[in-house]
């Protein structure tokens, strides 16, 4: 079987790229997938179809690979790192956040030598990947397949308008549109879910595209290596329903995420020569590269009780509001973001609000790499966070500010008491290092582990194109290429990056 085009995962580039390059009748375009495909809105389970659903994300959900980080010798805690494995990926289980990452994000990324990646180069993609539902501007799409909303202030849990009101009495603006270039303070979140529905890139660009004879999409089907005929891709090696098939293509364009698709690199052959020898895997090209850069967003947070006759809705919606703020002495815009949350009575009784606390632009990076040959064992994700000192120092100023907000006069009677970090904790910094340490993880916005740049940078494994170097007929395309994470959830520049290879391929 011989296509011009497999795509490799289906999350949010994935559905993506294949539906863009379909729209091309003249080009065949087989789209795999690991996990299962749900192909209309009736047969979704419901914890991928609400939004008041969490239980998509938790450990071991049907739909979740429940990786998890190994954690640094300070650390004794084992974080859950989520990712989707259904048709529509990540996009399918996540928060449902669309905010964009910031220009100067996009401009550090041309200035390491992609220059295809500026802001006024990927302001367009945004654009059309979207219909913005409440703004209408040289800034917003209107005719894109994602729905982009934000919740009006008069509907905001109590809770929410609370950390609302604190946040302007300590002097933080208001922010009517996270998604501006300028935007900074504390507004509404930009959402991808109109009418309660989780718009995973699953329903945005596949279900309208589906009728396509020129589109395939094979859900459960584990691809375990690619195949390669020197150092031209050729093909993937597919398990399926029990059989094991080798499938051709013109090109292959990897778009699992970054855990699984520098996984698949390693397991192929693309990889550091040593640690593929140390595996006895056959060396196709040394790419010093693959697996290193491994980013995220450091993030812990700060747990209050909610008051007596306080209630929990489990339809609440989880985010409506965040604070988005510059770390005291930082030259890096919004570095710090700060979003209150509750718990969700179906999955946890304890009654708590909490304030997560993240640093969007760690200096830390961590690695991953192979714990066995065996593509159902989970490589080893070591994130490395909070080794650096400016991190720390960071993540230990967003807690002090998130416990400073909650003694505003606007949450009594909304919580009975802070419960974590206590008093003591707050006073000493020795002190709240070690309960970040052990408290801390990272949100879920992996990246970084087959970054793009020149030849020219040695740990570089793609160009700005996605085409890897050295390697013919092989790409990768989600957020594994960032050179670093954005400063903001990566569901909306992912889907971005994989418009913007889309055009160029069309």
């Amino acid at each position: 079987m011989h296509y011009d085009v497999i795509v490799v995962g289906a999350g949010s580039a994935g559905c993506a790229l294949a539906a863009r390059l379909a729209e091309n009748p003249h080009r065949s375009v087989l789209l795999l997938e690991a996990g299962p495909d749900y192909p209309d809105l009736d047969r979704l389970p419901a914890e991928l179809k609400y939004h008041s659903h969490e239980a998509a994300s938790q450990a071991q959900a049907p739909h979740n690979w429940s990786f998890v980080n190994t954690p640094v010798s300070q650390q004794s805690r084992t974080a859950p790192t989520p990712r989707g494995k259904v048709v529509g990926g990540s996009s399918a289980i996540n928060h449902m956040i669309f905010l964009r990452g910031m220009p100067e994000d996009f401009e550090s990324w041309a200035a390491l030598g992609n220059d295809a990646w500026s802001y006024s180069q990927v302001l367009p993609y945004f654009r059309a990947l979207e219909t913005d539902l409440d703004r209408h501007d040289d800034f917003h799409g209107t005719t894109g397949p994602i729905p982009v909303r934000r919740h009006p202030r008069a509907t905001w849990h109590p809770w929410q308008e609370a950390f609302y009101q604190a946040c302007l009495a300590a002097d933080f603006p208001e922010d009517p549109d996270m998604n501006h270039p300028q935007a900074t303070g504390v507004g509404a979140l930009p959402l991808n879910n109109p009418h309660d529905i989780r718009m995973s890139t699953a329903l945005a660009y596949l279900q309208p595209n589906r009728h396509r004879l020129n589109l395939s999409i094979r859900g459960n089907a584990l691809v375990r290596r690619i195949v390669f005929d020197g150092t031209r891709a050729t093909g993937v090696a597919v398990d399926s329903g029990g059989e094991r098939f080798v499938l051709e293509a013109d090109e292959i364009i990897l778009c699992a995420g970054a855990v699984s698709s520098p996984h698949l690199l390693l397991l192929s052959g693309l990889g550091p020569a040593a640690h593929l020898r140390a595996h006895g895997i056959p060396v196709v090209r040394d790419v010093p590269g693959v697996g290193h850069n491994l980013r995220n967003h450091p993030s812990v947070g700060i747990r209050a009780r909610a008051a007596d006759g306080v209630v929990l809705d489990p339809e609440a919606p989880r985010n409506q509001v965040s604070l988005r703020c510059t770390a005291q002495g930082s030259a890096a815009r919004n570095d710090l973001q700060i979003t209150p949350t509750s718990t969700n009575p179906l999955y946890d009784t304890s009654r708590e609000f909490r304030i997560g606390c993240r640093v969007e632009l760690p200096v830390g990076a961590g690695r991953l790499s192979l714990a066995s040959t065996d593509p159902h064992v989970q490589p080893i994700i070591a994130y490395d966070s909070l080794q650096e000192p400016h991190d720390r120092e960071r993540l230990r100023e967003a807690v002090r500010l998130a416990a400073a907000l909650l003694r505003h006069t606007a949450f009594q009677g909304i919580i009975a008491a802070r419960l974590a970090p206590t008093e003591p904790v707050l006073a000493s910094d020795a002190a709240l290092d070690a309960w970040l340490l052990q408290t801390a993880g990272n949100a879920h916005h992996t990246s970084g582990t087959c970054k793009m740049g020149p030849t020219s940078d040695p740990m570089a494994v793609v160009d700005q194109y996605g085409l890897v170097h050295g390697i013919q007929g092989l790409r990768v395309v989600e957020a594994s290429i960032m050179p670093n994470v954005t400063r903001s959830n990566t569901n909306a520049t992912t889907i971005m990056m994989a418009e913007r290879v889309a055009a160029w391929l069309r």
